[in-house]
């Protein structure tokens, strides 16, 4: 049987390091976390710090250290939330959205260039194959949180 664990990490490996190289946009200072942290606010709408902290899996206290570098790097601006001020709420700046932006060319650009290698029923042969891994770890995750 082959050794599923041993995929996911390689898998894993590979696609940080893509992620990574495309965190080197000249002169940025952006790191893999914060990479996932302006992808994440850039998708949702005017996300709560809990919420994208929860998203990637990090500790509010380390998130919150990972969001003042992103706001002193001018990438991303911290609102209190009106109804509750121990809240709040994150955006990108104009800076972040195109940092966010570049990252994004370059990594779809990559994940392109992988998917050239391969034909049309084997790219979407994977695709399909994520979309029911990802919507399966998610239920996982769920009801295991449930719990």
């Amino acid at each position: 049987m082959e050794d599923v664990r041993s995929l996911f990490h390689v898998l894993n490996r590979r696609y940080n390091n893509l992620e990574k190289d495309c965190c080197r946009i000249e002169g940025s200072g952006i790191s893999l976390v914060h990479s996932h942290i302006l992808y994440e606010i850039d998708k949702q709408n005017a996300p709560s710090m809990q919420q994208i902290a929860d998203l990637l899996g990090i500790d509010i206290t380390t998130f919150s250290r990972q969001i003042q570098t992103l706001i002193k790097m001018g990438l991303v601006m911290k609102s209190a939330n009106p109804a509750d001020k121990r809240y709040y709420f994150l955006s990108l700046t104009g800076k972040g959205k195109r940092t966010a932006d570049d990252i994004a060319i370059i990594v779809n650009s990559n994940l392109d260039e992988i998917f050239s290698q391969m034909n049309e029923f084997e790219r979407d042969t994977v695709v399909h194959s994520l979309k029911i891994l990802t919507r399966s770890m998610g239920q996982l995750r769920s009801s295991k949180v449930s719990r």
